[in-house]
């Protein structure tokens, strides 16, 4: 069973602290602190604001989860078209949220589920990456592992994660900025993110699905998705 979100915040909240001393100042250092700052913010304002909840917090948590709804939109279309079906995926390790490396070849002998998404906190990618959380006993059962990619740095990707409830692994690929998404043929380089990008690597893998959204708003059919590992299994 999963820890309350608020015990989940309160731990992302040690462990950025811990770990904040410990990086050089740089724009990406003051980026994060501004980050942490906002949303220390919005939880002491929505405290306020209902101050029956003050004990639990639990509409701060909320306040911040639903942030995304009122975030401008991410537009425009596809510039990349990704790679093709059959070709052998290239293996990358990148950390994710708790700061561990995680490599493609440690799910060798699983379907693989690759979502490359542009942004934590975009409205889109919010939507679809609860989509894929709510759907996790379906792609059980296809014994397919989701993982998330994206440009944003592990403490974004943490704190994402436990204010909106995602458990599949996001991993960072912040360092060198978008360099596993340049070698899946997704990142956009004029932006700085990725497309967003669906791919399925079979068991041994290989590419047996390859998906980029023609619009970066457009969120891929879950149930095409779904059929694509059906046909695999």
């Amino acid at each position: 069973m999963n820890p309350p979100r608020q015990d989940r915040i309160a731990d992302l909240e040690r462990r950025f602290t811990a770990l904040e001393t410990s990086l050089k100042d740089s724009p990406e250092k003051e980026a994060l602190s501004i980050l942490h700052a906002l949303l220390q913010e919005y939880r002491r304002e929505s405290l306020a604001v209902v101050p029956q909840q003050q004990e639990s917090g639990e509409r701060s948590l909320e306040t911040i989860a639903n942030l995304y709804k009122s975030a401008p939109g991410m537009q425009g279309a596809a510039e990349n078209s990704g790679l093709p079906v059959g070709t052998p995926a290239p293996d990358f390790t990148l950390p994710d949220a708790e700061g561990r490396p995680v490599s493609l070849a440690d799910f060798r002998g699983k379907n693989v589920v690759l979502v490359f998404y542009l942004l934590d906190w975009s409205p889109a990618c919010s939507d679809q990456l609860s989509l894929y959380q709510a759907e996790l006993d379906e792609f059980k059962k296809f014994d397919a592992i989701v993982i998330g990619i994206s440009v944003d740095s592990l403490y974004s990707h943490g704190a994402w994660a436990a204010v909106r409830g995602i458990t599949f692994p996001l991993l960072a690929d912040f360092n060198p900025r978008g360099a596993v998404a340049q070698k899946y043929h997704v990142i956009r380089s004029k932006d700085g993110f990725s497309e967003r990008a669906l791919y399925i690597l079979d068991r041994e893998g290989i590419i047996r699905y390859s998906h980029v959204s023609p619009q970066l708003h457009h969120i891929p059919d879950i149930y095409e998705l779904l059929d694509q590992l059906k046909g695999l299994n």
